[in-house]
């Protein structure tokens, strides 16, 4: 359908005035409309606005055209009758269920607070502010679950991938340190603690996770350790029997440094240890391949073992 005649009304060129004129074709875009003949309507509603662009004659023109699919123009024509001196309060309504349709809630709020503003106790403007709302909060968890699980995926991202020398990824490879998570559960100190680690290679990998927007040590702070270990305490429910994982890890009866090492990462029971990877026991200061060997001696007997990183 053309929208030549709507350029011509929206762009502020009209022909000469004709209230009379204008009120014959709104007589029979009423009539076609009632005899379901939409079309033939829109036409007369259109002529009906060339010679009279008053809002009775725009809003009928506008709900037509989004009835027949001509979304655009109607959106304009309703966008028109919104910005009058006096709103136009379906106009606005249509507008917002336009917007919605097309997942523009931002857009869709701002026309109903428009109409709930002029008239509080507007059913439908109530109703659909509802549903608006709700639909951005619904939009709002599914980016926030996109994000999660963007971020799980760059951290689960195998430090190999990054340009590192051979120094630093054997160093990263003999402490266990696989993935860019477990880089993140490590500190700087007990990097430079661990045998051949030097300034240089701490330099460089404090250089690629900056580049990121990274840091040692972050995981700690922002709680991936907890939020790991309860999903794999919680996997691990159906197949181990619970007084199994919250025993102390004191009945484990480990050696002093295994023991230090534990009270150093706050683990207290045996389901917070096997939620551990090696890398985190291995990044603990003084904790060597002897002391895991031990734990992961203890948990097999157990029937468990170290969590693993998928």
């Amino acid at each position: 359908m053309s929208t030549s005649g709507l350029d011509t009304v929206i762009g502020g060129t009209t022909t000469a005035s004709d209230p009379q004129g204008a009120a014959s074709h709104f007589k029979k875009g009423v009539e076609h409309e009632q005899s379901g003949n939409r079309l033939a309507a829109i036409e007369h509603y259109r002529a009906a606005v060339e010679r009279d662009p008053k809002a009775d004659h725009l809003f009928r023109l506008a709900f037509m055209l989004d009835l027949v699919g001509e979304e655009h123009e109607a959106m304009s024509l309703y966008t028109r009758l919104g910005q009058m001196p006096e709103p136009h309060v379906n106009a606005l309504v249509n507008l917002a269920v336009l917007h919605e349709d097309r997942g523009e809630m931002h857009q869709a709020e701002r026309c109903l607070r428009k109409v709930l503003e002029a008239k509080p106790n507007h059913a439908r403007a109530r109703l659909f502010m509802k549903d608006v709302m709700a639909s951005k909060e619904a939009l709002y968890d599914e980016g926030d679950q996109r994000d999660e699980a963007k971020r799980k995926a760059e951290l689960d991202t195998p430090v190999t991938d990054f340009e590192l020398s051979v120094r630093s990824r054997n160093c990263l490879k003999k402490m266990n340190i696989r993935t860019l998570r477990d880089l993140l559960m490590i500190t700087k100190a007990e990097l430079l603690s661990y045998k051949n680690f030097g300034e240089t290679s701490l330099t460089e990998i404090e250089s690629m996770l900056a580049q990121r927007g990274l840091r040692l040590g972050e995981g700690l702070d922002q709680g991936y350790v907890a939020r790991a270990a309860k999903e794999y305490i919680d996997s691990l429910a159906d197949r181990v029997d619970a007084s199994i994982l919250n025993r102390p890890v004191s009945s484990l009866e480990l050696s002093v440094r295994a023991r230090r090492a534990l009270q150093l990462l706050a683990v207290q029971s045996i389901g917070e240890l096997a939620a551990r990877t090696e890398a985190e026991l291995m990044g603990v200061k003084n904790f060597g391949q002897n002391s895991l060997d031990e734990i992961k001696r203890k948990l097999a007997d157990l029937g468990l073992g170290l969590r693993e990183l998928e």
